[in-house]
């Protein structure tokens, strides 16, 4: 093994824990194993660098950058309200799943990784027959307003065609956001999507394995689905998308924050209005990270061996 790898090494595990920091969020040397930027590695060699450079601090099972600590609390505060949370998150995304022209539900944002701060909001990620994207995401807003009876809002932050799969922004920021969803409908669909977005795995090789091994599974109740499907699939399914796409974007593009990091069209619905992209970006720029692989000079690909 070349003499300059344990350091690339150390840097990825530094460039890693500095993604999670700025969501005050530390890891286990498992999650880091998975999440490493840019470099596959042993978890062997990863045991090695975390345990010899003195940049790592440890609490138990959880690492952090130095003078961190209080996030180890933190991230136990917030993992337990995440778990209490889980089994709803589930079940409403089985629930999406069932509606007309949904092809496949992930769950994501902070509750995907167990770091939820406070707020009761479930975020998905949708993929759904083309065609029919505004229908299909109209059917999961009448099924939020059922939900937030109960305090639960439904949140389809991103839904996408099954037709364009793969993502306009190939950096760290999708990359993670991609790997760090867990999917509960659509497993076949999952994969295409992740095998459409090969791209993840030169900034996160180890996670886009794993997520490309995922086992496949075919979507139950596609019958009694499409009997539901049935009355839109016409002339006036089609009207009714146009209408839904034109008025929604129409109210979309009068709200702080269109534009910059939203992309609303009849393949894609993307709303995020908060730019938490460019916040991210601005967070990690102050730890000496990069979002870009391009932009931190790291054009390789994996050099160490694969676990």
């Amino acid at each position: 093994m070349p003499e300059e790898v344990p350091g690339e090494l150390a840097q990825a595990v530094y460039d890693t824990l500095s993604y999670s920091d700025v969501f005050d969020f530390p890891l286990k040397a498992r999650e880091i194993y998975r999440y490493l930027s840019g470099k596959a590695a042993t978890p062997e060699d990863l045991d090695r660098v975390l345990s010899s450079d003195p940049r790592f601090v440890r609490d138990g099972e959880y690492f952090a950058l130095p003078g961190r600590g209080e996030i180890m609390r933190l991230r136990e505060k917030r993992e337990q309200r995440s778990q209490e949370l889980l089994p709803y998150a589930f079940a409403y995304g089985r629930m999406i799943g069932a509606l007309p022209f949904v092809r496949m539900v992930a769950l994501t944002g902070s509750l995907a990784v167990h770091n939820l701060a406070g707020d009761e909001d479930f975020d998905y990620m949708l993929v759904t027959q083309a065609g029919h994207l505004w229908t299909a995401r109209a059917f999961v807003l009448l099924l939020g307003r059922v939900t937030r009876l109960v305090g639960h809002t439904l949140c389809p932050n991103v839904v996408v065609a099954e037709n364009h799969l793969e993502w306009s922004q190939h950096d760290l920021y999708s990359a993670r956001e991609l790997c760090q969803m867990i999917p509960i409908v659509g497993m076949g669909v999952y994969q295409s999507l992740m095998k459409a977005n090969a791209w993840v795995r030169d900034l996160l090789p180890n996670a886009y394995r794993e997520a490309i091994l995922a086992p496949a599974q075919q979507k139950s109740g596609q019958i009694l689905h499409r009997l539901f499907e049935f009355p839109f699939q016409g002339r006036l399914g089609k009207r009714f998308e146009r209408w839904e796409m034109n008025r929604k974007i129409e109210r979309f593009s009068r709200q702080a924050g269109f534009g910059e990091e939203t992309i609303f069209n009849a393949s894609i619905c993307q709303g995020n209005f908060d730019h938490h992209r460019k916040w991210t970006r601005q967070e990690l720029e102050k730890r000496g990270v990069r979002l870009n692989k391009e932009e931190s000079g790291r054009e390789r690909r994996p050099e160490t061996r694969r676990a």
